[in-house]
């Protein structure tokens, strides 16, 4: 997609639709902006809606005027954005892209959004919501009449030519959440362990990444007995991925991040099989290793000045002949034994092994990211990522990075207690805890693995992908994280 900046007067930009968020009303009150500049130009349409009820300004509401009077735009589409007290970098972002999904069921290739606020954040997000909201699951249809945005234009009338940087960041970090949206969305026949490696190198050489690939021979070698578990049922071969940013020359910075996401392709959840129903979903299981190739993609592109690695263990979790047991002790690469007392909790026993190799490779502070358990989505349903940290100020780092891109994550507790329901009388760990705290004590089970390492775990298996469409987004991979990853390194 096309992106551009005008500064020119609103009513002069020729587009397919204008579109431009509008906020509720207080009754007695004038049209809330940016919305009322609109009003004269569309003779009056603006306040009419208003008034006649067509238009309120609640969150994901919509409404369009063909061919308004005084506008060059074909169509003028209002995008309600909820209450003014509430509003935000991210309602705008949701209003916008609602009101591109609106345009494109119009018939729109070109739009334009009005920002008459010549504020970065606002104009970046503007950006994003074109971008995010064009996106469509349906790419191996055959017949595909949901058409592509051919061009967005963001409209700052006064402005300065300054912002074009602002939009240029903020179509990247788009860009990068949609990669991972397409590399989630793939079907698992399209996407082994080994393509998601492939993928990614690609990736890394059109973005100037390093990128090196761990074959099972090699981390068998290494001694990552925890991860070649749970590859071992399946035919797949598995494969860790490994993707470094350095910053430029003359940039120093002592810590190192070390970002590290599961990339289960496909999960049965082996010998602990699976009931059937939503099966189909499990393509997500590799929704936290998208989400840090992503990121990756994106930062390769706008240059922090600490250095990244991301870390992406992959693997498939088959019931085959050869696949692992319950009952079955496996030794770690940092020597700790587990006993795998449910294969179908195989995320944390290949993260585990990734961030060992992490701290090996010099990594100062880690954050994986995975679809790790069912009960974080019975805590925060589908709307919080949960998150746990053994380091309170590297939490609220990223917790800070996350409001600011306007994902929601929520801490979790991670207290000393919990570890009792992970103690083996044959190992030095459990893979579970039982049913109770089922999110904590996944959590708990990775933070041995940490170590003193400052390290924060985010657990997106309730917001990973939407099971139905959204006003704003569509059915499918979410893409969620990415933008708070990409925050978190820029700011450091």
């Amino acid at each position: 997609m096309d992106i551009r900046l005008l500064l020119s007067p609103v009513q002069e930009v020729e587009t397919d639709a204008l579109i431009a968020i509008g906020l509720e009303r207080v009754e007695g009150q004038p049209v809330p902006q940016p919305l009322a500049d609109l009003n004269e130009a569309s003779g009056g349409w603006v306040e009419e809606a208003y008034v006649s009820g067509e238009f309120t300004g609640k969150a994901y509401e919509t409404a369009a005027l063909y061919r308004p009077r005084g506008l060059r735009a074909k169509r003028l589409i209002a995008a309600g954005a909820g209450q003014p007290a509430a509003f935000n970098d991210e309602q705008a972002r949701r209003a916008v892209a609602t009101g591109v999904r609106t345009a494109k069921r119009l018939g729109a290739r070109s739009i334009a959004v009005y920002a008459p606020s010549a504020d970065a954040a606002a104009a970046g997000a503007a950006v994003q919501a074109a971008i995010l909201g064009d996106w469509e699951p349906d790419k191996l249809k055959t017949s595909n009449d949901k058409k592509s945005l051919e061009s967005c234009a963001v409209v700052v009338p006064g402005g300065s030519g300054d912002l074009q940087a602002a939009l240029d960041r903020a179509r990247i970090i788009a860009e990068a959440q949609n990669f991972t949206r397409d590399l989630q969305n793939e079907p698992p026949n399209r996407l082994p362990p080994l393509e998601l490696a492939e993928r990614a190198r690609l990736m890394a050489a059109e973005v100037g990444l390093e990128c090196e690939i761990l074959d099972e021979n090699r981390m068998r070698q290494i001694g990552m007995g925890s991860l070649l578990a749970v590859a071992q049922g399946s035919a797949q071969p598995p494969a860790l991925i490994i993707l470094r940013y350095r910053p430029q020359a003359g940039v120093t910075a002592g810590d190192h991040l070390g970002i590290i996401g599961k990339g289960v392709t496909f999960d049965t959840g082996g010998i602990s099989i699976k009931p059937a129903d939503n099966m189909d979903k499990m393509k997500y299981d590799m929704s936290g290793g998208a989400m840090m190739i992503g990121a990756m993609r994106a930062l390769a592109q706008i240059k922090p000045s600490i250095p990244v690695t991301a870390l992406i263990p992959t693997v498939e979790n088959m019931p085959g002949g050869r696949a692992q047991r319950p009952g079955d002790i496996v030794k770690t690469l940092s020597g700790k034994t587990v006993e795998v007392l449910n294969t179908d909790a195989e995320g944390r026993l290949i993260l585990n092994d990734a961030m060992t190799y992490a701290r090996r490779l010099g990594c100062t502070h880690l954050v994986d990211a995975a679809t790790l358990t069912g009960a974080i989505v019975i805590a925060l349903g589908h709307i919080y990522v949960g998150v746990f940290s053994n380091h309170d100020a590297f939490r609220d780092k990223l917790l800070a990075a996350a409001r600011r891109q306007g994902e929601k994550m929520w801490p979790m507790p991670l207290d000393e207690e919990y570890m009792e329901l992970l103690k083996s009388p044959f190992a030095d760990i459990g893979n579970i805890g039982g049913r109770w705290g089922g999110a904590i004590t996944a959590a708990m089970f990775l933070k041995q693995f940490a170590e003193d390492t400052p390290w924060v775990h985010l657990d997106i298996a309730g917001t990973a992908s939407y099971d139905d469409g959204k006003p704003y987004a569509a059915k499918g991979a979410s893409g969620i994280g990415v933008r708070t990853i990409v925050d978190l390194a820029m700011n450091w």
